[in-house]
């Protein structure tokens, strides 16, 4: 993740070394519509070459063929929906390179026998270097890591490495998260795990250290002083769909919160780090998660609404409880706002308000962060409460950009004021070539860089962060309804109006 000025020798980043990479549930979503088409777009972008071998592991029977014949089917199958101009999903001399080193292993996670035929396809490979990505049921994660090092498969030496990712979400509390990390420790180093948030893999967040730090006008308004408060929204179209199971035993405060949003909220409010290094940048986020006030249980409550989305008719929206799967009565909150403080000098006195939810009227994830209104004493012969607050909006998806409000005069004799927007859409300076937003953590992974990594201690502040609302809502289940299609309970406008503010409008 370099953040240094480009120069013409910067503009081609460095090859991934040679290394076998494990794919551990290589018949799941995520490695059919994610890591193989980010694998795919890696090798067209020529930052990894014939030096990477791809090895899916799972209890399915397949053959080599028969694996990367699954996968190249589905690839194009998906792409073909998206690709409205009808032309070639597959550039078929790029797939022919990839498809060549692919294979297969059919296999138990809780067999030993597994391990042993990694072993053997490592040494096959003659790489020496092996990533493990555990792209399997959260369940799988801390077998998986002790049999990898029973198996002897995490050691490193004679300059090799060996690397496990690990998907979300880690833990399902503090307690199952710190035990997680403890049992990931016991076999392997901090610097050989990478616990990945996808959220981190797009532009636009990475964009957010480089136009805070970089950009002198930011950092001298980038506090309590001029800033009221900040908003950050995803907000999803979708419902639960298949994966009913998980989110059953989820919740939106489990999947969304501890991981995607803090990261979000780490990235904006963290303090300059020494440099731009992993431990450094890591170490600034662990801190000002860390930060975060530990509200009481009737805090949290009063901080937190829980909510859970009804049957549209009109639209022909099902509500959660009509989705397969799903209970009858079930209390699983689909959508949660949040009000953190952050308790350090920068932030002491700005709220940060969390809003994520499934089946909303847009789909948009958003960092949105709001000034302190200028004096209204020179405008006193204008209607000042059509004077909206300044925000400045980072737009993580889907049009990634980054944009601010402010007020101009309207052309004419009387003094009228408009609201407009300055800013730019990435789409509209650069060339974005298609990706699924795994492509920089997986190059990252293979090079070494760990910054858009999670740290154990990041990890465990997160959940330290939300054991509260955790342990509040296990007393209080109650969600509050909203209508598919939506935009959202109305104790969440309640939440902010009682502290005189309100939720921007979700932008598409």
């Amino acid at each position: 993740m370099g953040l240094s000025p480009s120069s013409e020798s910067e503009k081609s980043p460095q090859v991934a070394p040679p290394t076998t990479l494990f794919l551990f549930g290589a018949h799941g979503d995520l490695v059919k519509r994610l890591l193989m088409p980010a694998l795919y777009n890696l090798t067209r972008d020529g930052l990894v070459d014939d030096n990477l071998h791809i090895v899916g592991v799972d209890h399915n029977a397949a053959t080599d063929q028969e694996y990367t014949a699954k996968l190249e089917a589905f690839i194009r199958e998906e792409g073909a929906k998206k690709n409205a101009e009808g032309g070639e999903v597959l550039d078929p001399r790029l797939w022919g390179r990839l498809a060549k080193r692919i294979s297969y292993i059919q296999g138990d996670f809780l067999d030993d026998a597994t391990y042993q035929a990694i072993g053997e396809r490592i040494e096959q490979t003659a790489t020496g270097n092996a990533a493990f990505y555990l792209a399997t049921a959260p369940r799988f994660f801390a077998e998986v890591a002790q049999r990898l090092g029973k198996a002897g498969l995490l050691q490193e030496d004679d300059g090799v490495f060996r690397r496990v990712v690990v998907e979300k979400p880690f833990g399902s509390d503090l307690p199952s998260a710190v035990a997680l990390n403890e049992c990931l420790l016991k076999v392997m180093s901090e610097r050989q795990i990478y616990r990945i948030d996808h959220y981190l893999g797009k532009e636009t967040v990475q964009n957010i250290l480089v136009s805070r730090f970089s950009n002198g006008l930011f950092e001298s308004f980038w506090n309590n002083h001029y800033i009221d408060h900040v908003q950050i929204t995803a907000a999803e179209t979708v419902g639960v769909g298949t994966r009913a199971g998980f989110y059953e035993n989820t919740g939106a405060l489990r999947d969304m919160v501890p991981n995607h949003l803090f990261q979000l909220l780490a990235m904006v409010a963290m303090e300059p780090p020494a440099a731009f290094g992993a431990d450094a940048v890591r170490g600034e986020k662990a801190k000002v998660v860390g930060a975060i006030r530990p509200w009481s249980e009737m805090e949290a409550l009063a901080n937190s609404v829980r909510g859970q989305y009804t049957e549209n008719k009109s639209a022909g929206l099902a509500g959660y409880r009509q989705e397969e799967r799903i209970e009858p009565d079930s209390n699983t909150e689909t959508y949660v706002a949040l009000k953190v403080m952050i308790d350090n000098w920068r932030w002491v006195g700005v709220p940060f308000y969390l809003r994520t939810g499934k089946r909303l009227s847009t789909r948009s994830t958003e960092i949105a962060i709001c000034f302190k209104p200028a004096p209204y004493a020179q405008f006193r012969d204008t209607e000042v409460d059509r004077l909206r607050p300044n925000f400045l909006r980072i737009q993580i998806q889907p049009n990634e950009g980054m944009w601010f409000d402010l007020f101009a005069k309207r052309p004419g004799p009387t003094l009228d004021m408009e609201d407009i927007a300055l800013g730019f859409a990435y789409k509209d300076f650069f060339e974005m070539h298609p990706s699924t937003g795994y492509e920089t953590l997986i190059y990252d992974c293979l090079t070494g860089d760990q910054t858009l990594f999670q740290r154990a201690d990041n990890i465990e502040n997160g959940w330290r962060a939300v054991q509260p609302f955790l342990d509040a809502w296990t007393k209080h289940p109650e969600v509050q309804p909203y209508i598919a299609g939506g935009s959202g309970p109305e104790a969440a406008d309640e939440l902010l109006r009682n502290d005189g503010r309100e939720w921007r409008q979700i932008d598409g």
